[in-house]
């Protein structure tokens, strides 16, 4: 699959009658971009906007394009928008192979063998039965990418990814998350209150107020 650019065009969201954000924006294959700003600036609302389910207290206007498809009135299941947030979000209740296994199609061939290939692809070969709870925090989030790579999206938001691992574990895991974003021509919005989180995605950057 060729990559396909993501283009945010007069993005506007409201609060009660105060203006929050406006954002014009245009990001291509393997690029990301970054917002930045204090809490309640309206970062996360953003990519609640662009996922599908922005809060109904929320009001928001603009049009969200990836590829050739425009976004909006979509549901969430149908945007092909993936998104990694502050936890990993792995299932406690489910193997490490089954939490992989829940992200793919119901239509993919031989899934054993691409939640293999997925855990080899990231050092984590023959963790496939273990316990997400006997996992470190940087075996976590790779995981956790993995599992948004085998749902296939068109486009990945980033929500402070990295904000709860410890600095050494947090360089690496970002290092990681931006190649492999890049790798597969992923267009990818990042929010977060790091200027090192930024200095290492590489993109644009924009500040919110």
């Amino acid at each position: 699959m060729t990559g396909m650019t993501l283009r945010l065009q007069d993005i506007e969201i409201t609060l009660k009658g105060q203006r929050l954000l406006q954002i014009n924006a245009q990001i291509e294959p393997g690029a990301t971009l970054t917002v930045m700003g204090p809490s309640g600036a309206g970062k996360s609302s953003l990519l609640a906007y662009i996922a599908g389910f922005l809060a109904p207290e929320f009001q928001a206007q603009g049009e969200i394009w990836l590829g050739e498809r425009c976004l909006n009135g979509l549901p969430p299941e149908q945007r092909k928008v993936g998104l990694l947030f502050q936890d990993p979000l792995l299932f406690p209740h489910l193997s490490v192979a089954q939490n992989l296994t829940f992200a793919l199609p119901a239509d993919v061939p031989d899934r054993s063998a691409r939640v293999e290939l997925a855990l080899e692809n990231v050092g984590l070969a023959g963790f496939a039965e273990r316990d997400p709870a006997t996992l470190s925090g940087g075996q976590k989030a790779r995981v956790s990418l993995q599992r948004l790579l085998l749902s296939n999206p068109h486009a990945v938001l980033l929500d402070e990814p990295f904000s709860r691992l410890d600095s050494h574990l947090r360089q690496e895991v970002r290092q990681h998350v931006f190649q492999t974003l890049r790798d597969a021509s992923l267009p990818a919005i990042l929010v977060t209150h790091d200027a090192e989180d930024a200095r290492a995605a590489d993109g644009t950057v924009i500040e919110l107020g």
